[in-house]
């Protein structure tokens, strides 16, 4: 057992802390309360101001773990949310490079196409081809390889017809 002035209820202060606060009180209005009052009656009035107090303090408490539990909730669903962004910017970036390489491998199957570099990069399914095509059919035949990968949205065909 621990000697504390905290309480073990979360929300409800100790009865160690509450008999300090009473304690003082009584002092205070017995050094300084009314000459007139009986010692029976400055413990009630001790009392009730202590009462008082408790009631005061248990309501900023109250107050204070609503705003606490307000700010976890707050944090636990912004955490969650970048968790997300996280996960979903990481699937792009696998996706993205599964696109990549499907098309790569599209490209490397044409006889055309297929002796020549082409550059191929994908971001977000926007697949962007760079680099020189024998001809403008083989040039169109490789965005038609691209678009007919799974996943791709669109294709930026940036190739250059440069005979060889």
């Amino acid at each position: 057992m621990t000697n504390s002035i905290h309480s073990t209820v979360p929300g409800r202060p100790s009865r160690l802390w509450l008999a300090a606060i009473a304690a003082g009180a009584l002092l205070t209005l017995s050094a300084c309360g009314d000459r007139n009052q009986t010692a029976g009656q400055k413990v009630d009035a001790a009392l009730a101001r202590t009462e008082q107090a408790g009631t005061e303090t248990m309501a900023k408490a109250k107050e204070l773990g609503s705003e606490a539990r307000d700010k976890i909730a707050s944090s636990t669903a912004s955490g969650e949310s970048s968790m997300k962004r996280g996960a979903a910017d990481a699937k792009n970036a696998v996706d993205d490079a599964a696109i990549t390489a499907k098309v790569s491998a599209g490209l490397a199957k044409d006889s055309d196409l297929s002796a020549i570099k082409i550059n191929v990069d994908t971001k977000d399914g926007v697949v962007r081809l760079q680099g020189p095509a024998p001809t403008s059919a083989a040039k169109d035949r490789a965005a038609q390889i691209a678009k007919a990968v799974t996943g791709v949205n669109s294709v930026d065909n940036e190739l250059e017809v440069k005979p060889m």
